[in-house]
């Protein structure tokens, strides 16, 4: 994809063409402020550029049919969502409909080196199935903050020997195509913007809670990075006065009390000492414990597991209730892998921000699960890429 948008109406078209599908001029009319014979010479440009390819006539509204007009179908962005213990990789249309997936199993502590040849072996593999010849961008995300417009990791608490690391610029030589980098919240907000529960909401909170715990902020419908990038790391406010020491060098933070590591802590903690049988089987068992193992005991009936979920997702609650007093959003969405921890976080989570927000900040708020699970990050890389390649050079 060399050609760009030459102006905001033209930006705004290739938008709308993305978010709502294939179009016909006389919508798109009633969506921009144009006049006809202007929105006819913005059209017929981008159809010039190959970025938007007629697509037919459309239904008749009385009078002249109008022409059906959608983006190119040939264009395919890649969308990648770095975890700290999993990846998720997937080849996406213009309209941002998945077109293949992969997921597996990687330690991001292994450095960017060694996380980047898997990726680059994932996307290979992708587009070695026929999905795609190559890609038109790709958008990325890392569980730690960016600097945005380098698209450079800043100091990440979980990810030793990224710090610095040109990710923007030595993925798009690798790949040969334009690259943008973000926090990994942040492109599962966007994905849920796109596709998912927050598709009506300019204004909410996204809180992914995964082996840390991060929030991406969404305001006027835009994401919100702060002067740093590295706004919303909320797993690291302060949720025990005095509390656990955090990899941040801090103490108490609620990172530290709960997020999938500390919940695999506890549990462990919980076999050893005989305070749940469920969890010592499968200690001994696997010789390891995850989220996933308190999901399952919990789901049996251990009260142990019960109380942690409820115990972390009070805390959890706590600082929400906090943001939600502060920014007043119209919808939180709740997300990442410890989610599979099921109804009990989720209402130990709106209890408290209920209880403990202003009274006039939570009304009828929506606390929500997110819709599109691991797939939203990777949905929102090629929601962030297709931003930057959808607005005028």
């Amino acid at each position: 994809m060399t050609a760009r948008p030459a102006n905001a109406h033209q930006a705004r078209l290739l938008k709308l063409l993305r978010d709502g599908g294939p179009n016909s001029r006389a919508q798109l009319g009633d969506q921009v402020d144009l006049s006809r014979s202007k929105l006819a010479v913005e059209v017929d440009r981008l159809l010039e550029t190959g970025l938007v390819v007629a697509d037919g006539l459309a239904a008749s509204r009385g009078g002249r049919r109008s022409h059906n007009v959608r983006l190119n179908p040939d264009l395919r962005f890649l969308g990648v969502d770095i975890g700290a213990t999993s990846v998720d990789v997937a080849v996406t249309n213009a309209e941002l409909e998945i077109l293949g997936h992969l997921n597996q199993p990687l330690d991001v502590r292994e450095g960017p080196v060694a996380v980047f040849e898997q990726v680059l072996s994932m996307a290979a593999k992708l587009r070695a199935t026929g999905l795609a010849e190559g890609f038109d961008g790709a958008g990325i995300g890392v569980p730690g903050p960016v600097r945005f417009p380098e698209g450079v990791p800043v100091a990440p608490p979980i990810m030793p020997g990224w710090d610095g690391f040109p990710v923007r610029e030595a993925l798009s030589q690798e790949l040969g195509c334009p690259v943008m980098v973000d926090n990994d919240v942040n492109l599962m907000a966007m994905g849920e913007q796109h596709a998912g529960v927050a598709r009506t909401v300019a204004d909410y909170l996204c809180v992914k809670i995964g082996t840390g715990i991060g929030c991406g902020i969404v305001v006027g419908g835009h994401v919100y990075r702060g002067t740093t990038g590295s706004a919303g790391d909320i797993g690291h406010i302060q949720a025990v006065p005095d509390g656990r020491p955090c990899a941040c060098g801090n103490r108490g933070c609620l990172e530290a009390h709960f997020s999938g590591a500390a919940l695999a802590r506890d549990a462990v903690e919980a076999a050893q000492q005989g305070l749940s049988p469920e969890l010592a089987v499968r200690l001994e068992t696997h010789g390891a414990l995850t989220a996933a193992d308190v999901a399952a005991a919990a789901a049996a009936g251990d009260a142990t597991c019960l109380d942690l979920i409820r115990e972390g997702g009070t805390r959890t609650g706590q600082v929400i209730a906090g943001l939600v007093s502060f920014f007043t959003p119209g919808l939180v969405v709740i997300g990442g892998g410890v989610t599979g921890l099921g109804h009990t976080l989720l209402a130990a989570i709106r209890t408290q921000v209920y209880r403990q927000s202003l009274p006039l900040a939570p009304g009828n708020l929506p606390i929500a699960r997110g819709e599109w699970g691991p797939t939203a990050g990777v949905i929102g890389g090629a929601r962030l890429i297709s931003d930057h390649l959808f607005s005028p050079a």
